[in-house]
């Protein structure tokens, strides 16, 4: 399975704003908020993990040893149509939340609330970077990429966990889960991308498929960007 290690740059500081739910509050020194980025970037261990499944979609079921059917009607309408998918996994590792963990305990509530909202951005950030590694390998071979869906994302049940677990072989990097399906280290992901042939004559419905906030019925949402 191709593993994934480029460290990670920096981290989007408005990313980290809106994670901490500071979208509104234009006031907010900024230096607080670079200093969170700063101090997740160092304390940060990047790593990811994928690995790629032929799909029927009509069963909702991938192809792996042994099979794993997807449960939920909205990963089966996100996926429909694809003939492929990729099981992904990504972690930061455990010392940020260790981290956020000690800062909270010595009553810097603050900085706990700002380190977590960073750790958060940067594991996405993860995410993202092995999408876009993964993107033109695809490409190659005439697949189009629907963009990431986890479980507990709408109808999919957190259940699947221990599921997303095998495909992906997360514990190599680090990443297990606790009793109550909840990834460990908390800044981790695991996710589903379909991948569709594509067909260059018609234009593809998963390009204007929204996601993130824009899908979320949430308004009120302090991390709301949409």
């Amino acid at each position: 399975m191709p593993v994934y290690n480029a460290p990670l740059l920096a981290i989007d500081a408005q990313e980290t704003r809106r994670y901490a739910g500071l979208m509104k509050a234009t006031n907010f020194d900024e230096s607080k908020i670079e200093a969170a980025c700063q101090d997740a970037r160092l304390l940060a261990a990047p790593k990811g993990i994928w690995q790629v499944y032929d799909y029927d979609c009509e069963k909702q079921e991938i192809a792996a040893a042994p099979a794993c059917l997807l449960q939920g009607d909205k990963i089966g309408a996100h996926l429909a149509g694809c003939e492929k998918v990729i099981a992904l996994a990504a972690t930061v590792g455990k010392a940020i939340e260790e981290t956020v963990t000690k800062r909270f305990e010595e009553g810097q509530y603050a900085a706990s609330v700002l380190l977590d909202a960073a750790a958060t951005a940067a594991v996405e950030q993860v995410a993202d970077a092995m999408e876009k590694a993964i993107r033109p390998k695809a490409a190659a071979k005439g697949y189009g990429m629907r963009w990431r869906f986890s479980p507990g994302y709408g109808d999919w049940p957190i259940e699947q966990q221990p599921e997303l677990i095998r495909l992906t072989d997360a514990t190599t990097i680090g990443i297990e889960l606790s009793s109550s399906m909840m990834l460990i280290p908390r800044k981790s992901i695991t996710a589903i991308i379909g991948l569709y042939k594509e067909d260059k004559s018609t234009p593809e419905a998963a390009t204007i498929h929204k996601k993130g906030c824009a899908v979320c019925p949430k308004t009120d949402c302090p991390s709301r960007n949409v």
